[in-house]
């Protein structure tokens, strides 16, 4: 693949997703059901966006495990170039054990794995310039936020940037998240999420709180398939 219009930039994990009766805490109960997903939601929302045409790549780590294995296959059934996807030898795929509940609850337990080893040697700025957008999402540690922070901040003007922080980077602030939120065009949260950015009790007033600090476009789900969009217009 020559070019992408569209560079993913986020975990990847195998996602274990159980259905349970409720989601509790010290409690017994029983499973009604599971499935194995591929995961990561910059990884999702790149391979949404490949099946509808549009040409993408991803920047990740994998083990070189099975896991990994499907996690690849899963990006190259829908052609998104996985050039930028490094395979960490000897080592184990990121793991999203997630429990979830007829009311919409649910728990997510992140075993890292490969996605921790991802460095900066790792990451084609090139690659990622000639590019029209870069979609980030979270990483459970640090030294890939700190990763992501750079890619932003060495971006030419010509890429813009969408960025979904997720509860991970939701609960770092955006005293933290501000060299990201600088430069992002399209940002999108959850109603509690923005919320807790923008530290008010309406999302309306948080998503209106981002757009006046330069987000062109914010996109906030609001459950059972809702969203609001809001933008500068």
């Amino acid at each position: 693949m020559d070019s992408v219009r569209v560079v993913g930039f986020g975990a990847m994990n195998l996602d274990e997703l159980y259905q349970v009766p409720s989601v509790l805490a010290d409690h017994e109960t029983t499973i009604e059901g599971h499935q194995f997903l591929p995961g990561g939601s910059a990884a999702n929302t790149i391979y949404g966006l490949a099946k509808l045409g549009i040409s993408t790549s991803f920047i990740g780590a994998v083990g070189d495990d099975e896991a990994g294995k499907l996690l690849l296959q899963d990006f190259r059934d829908v052609r998104i170039d996985t050039s930028q996807i490094k395979i960490k030898e000897r080592e184990k795929s990121g793991l999203v054990l997630g429990l979830t509940d007829h009311k919409g609850n649910r728990a997510l337990y992140v075993e890292p794995g490969a996605n921790n080893l991802l460095t900066k040697e790792d990451i084609s700025l090139e690659h990622i310039g000639q590019a029209e957008l870069i979609h980030l999402s979270s990483f459970v540690d640090d030294r890939q936020f700190e990763l992501q922070k750079w890619v932003v901040s060495n971006l030419p003007q010509s890429v813009k940037v969408s960025f979904t922080p997720g509860a991970i980077y939701t609960r770092k602030g955006t005293d933290a998240l501000s060299p990201i939120l600088a430069r992002t065009h399209i940002l999108f949260t959850n109603e509690s999420e923005i919320k807790k950015l923008a530290n008010t009790k309406f999302f309306t007033v948080g998503a209106k709180h981002f757009l006046d600090e330069g987000c062109q476009i914010v996109i906030v789900t609001l459950g059972r398939g809702t969203i609001q969009k809001i933008n500068t217009s």
